[in-house]
């Protein structure tokens, strides 16, 4: 299974940017799907999941009510919908996704899928 994401780019501060993940599998069926974002020097850090039969959501501290992610099972894609950007939001964002949702799902070594990641800018 792949997951390939969209939607990364450059924003201003105090603005939005909606990125995509989709799985390349149709009949792939993930207990849960996220993101993590992560800068240069540092750790791969969590943003937030999505349950996929009950549609959690779970976030970052940082996040603080900023973002939203959804889903369409139809497409197997998950969105992340980020609202009131900041400059410390520059990051790779990276799409994740797990067959089991038993692990600490703040950690990245949680999730056996991954897409490529994509660049997220915001600028002043």
């Amino acid at each position: 299974v792949q997951l390939v994401e969209s939607g990364g780019g450059l924003a201003q501060a105090g603005g939005s940017l909606r990125l995509s993940c989709a799985a390349s599998e149709r009949t792939f069926s993930p207990a849960v799907m996220g993101w993590f974002r992560q800068v240069p020097g540092k750790e791969r850090e969590f943003v937030g999941i999505i349950t996929w039969v009950s549609s959690n959501t779970y976030f970052g501290d940082f996040v603080k009510g900023r973002f939203t992610i959804t889903k369409d099972n139809a497409k197997n894609s998950v969105h992340l919908h980020m609202y009131f950007l900041e400059l410390e939001d520059t990051a790779v964002y990276y799409c994740a996704a797990s067959r089991t949702a038993y692990n600490d799902l703040r950690r990245p070594d949680s999730f056996e899928y991954w897409g490529q990641g994509t660049q997220v800018t915001v600028s002043s």
